[in-house]
């Protein structure tokens, strides 16, 4: 059926949309079946109502406070979403166009409004589709900036990785080229001028420079190690069964030569076989004596004590100085660090307890240290057992 044969009636009543005709001060003068359907009131009911009496409290003040007065200044008002009352108590929510018309009996509001659940559907999926957008656009920026993160760190650790190679490259040319090929010839010079006879000065002179390359030698020794270390390649070892209380007592005795100043004590505890790296062994004692010898009491023994314990073997040295500061204790395993300074001629880079650990390390094994004034200072290594 064409427009034109549908009475102005009929298409009041059946429009698509709410139709109210109200007076100023909001009493409904009309409206038509589909608002009343919609708000569940019948047309007699609405007539005589005023429209804001269908409005909850917040549409009331919303109508009170910013639509009415729009009306009443610019004669219309757009698209203003409210929320009404059903019949039933339930809240249904309408979009309102009006306009103010001027007749001659007074002016009246005509206003238009529309349903909004397929509307508030869309936009409800239209939000969730926009946070989902947002959620995956911060996905994506967080595991962009993860990664410019990863590869900032990637690029500063083979930097450091550089460095290091170049520092450990660097320290071992040096230790090869610029001192172990004079070292070599300054103790083959001393040995022969030892075999002569020499007056007490020279001899004692001859024992200075054999100390003296003694020393250089195991400064040699803890770079040759540090090197390794910071190359990446770690120190090797090479272990065998070994007596350890009869090894320790032959080290002991070598370092007495190395150290006349130094009273150097042996005890053993335990017995049985060990398995060990007899060189790198040698190299810890050496390294803690020879600590000891810079930084304690020489007037009192340093005590070298080997112990077989059920599980694993023990080397621990002990003097009597100065109680070691507890904030170097944090670091004392850390190359390049001394304890106080000192003008001892056995002092080195500070390297020794460094290669110390790392020995331990590579035997399965750790270093401790504790450092009070009754007990002396003791550095203790040990080590599994273990099998050859």
């Amino acid at each position: 059926m064409s427009t034109d044969q549908l009475d102005p009636q009929t298409l009041f009543e059946e429009a698509p949309c709410g139709l109210v005709v109200t007076k100023e001060d909001g009493t409904i003068l009309r409206s038509n079946q589909t608002f009343s359907h919609g708000i569940g009131f019948t047309q007699s009911e609405l007539c005589g109502k005023r429209f804001q009496d269908l409005l909850t409290m917040g549409g009331r003040i919303f109508h009170q406070t910013h639509w009415a007065p729009l009306m009443r200044m610019q004669g219309s008002v757009a698209e203003v979403k409210l929320d009404l009352v059903h019949q039933d108590k339930r809240i249904v929510t309408m979009l309102l166009n009006g306009v103010r018309r001027e007749h001659a009996s007074g002016a009246v509001n005509e206003l238009a409004l529309f349903g909004t659940t397929d509307r508030d559907k869309y936009e409800r999926e239209l939000l969730n589709a926009r946070k989902i957008a947002e959620g995956l656009l911060h996905e994506k920026t967080a595991a962009e900036n993860a990664l410019q993160r990863a590869q900032t760190e990637l690029n500063l650790a083979y930097e450091k990785a550089q460095r290091r190679a170049s520092f450990a490259e660097q320290m071992v040319a040096i230790v090869s080229h610029d001192l172990k090929n004079p070292l070599t010839a300054i103790k083959m010079a001393s040995d022969i001028l030892a075999r002569g006879d020499r007056t007490a000065k020279e001899t004692k002179l001859l024992g200075h420079i054999g100390q003296s390359a003694d020393r250089a030698e195991r400064m040699i020794a803890d770079l040759l190690d540090f090197a390794l270390v910071r190359v990446g390649s770690g120190i090797a070892i090479a272990p065998s069964a070994q007596d350890l209380h009869a090894f320790v007592s032959r080290s002991v005795d070598e370092l007495r030569v190395a150290f006349p100043d130094a009273i150097l004590l042996h005890a053993s505890f335990g017995s049985g076989p060990a398995v060990f790296d007899a060189d790198r062994v040698q190299q810890i004692i050496g390294n803690l004596v020879a600590n000891s010898v810079a930084y304690g009491d020489l007037k009192q023994a340093i005590t070298i004590t080997s112990r077989l314990e059920e599980d694993k073997a023990v080397v621990s040295v002990q003097n009597h100085g100065p109680v070691i500061p507890e904030a170097l204790m944090a670091v004392l395993f850390q190359p390049m660090t001394r304890g106080a300074e000192t003008d001892s001629d056995v002092r080195s880079v500070g390297l020794g307890l460094f290669i110390v650990r790392e020995i331990a390390q590579a035997h399965g094994g750790d270093v401790s240290v504790s450092s009070s004034l009754e007990s002396g200072t003791v550095f203790s290594v040990y080590f599994p057992l273990g099998t050859a």
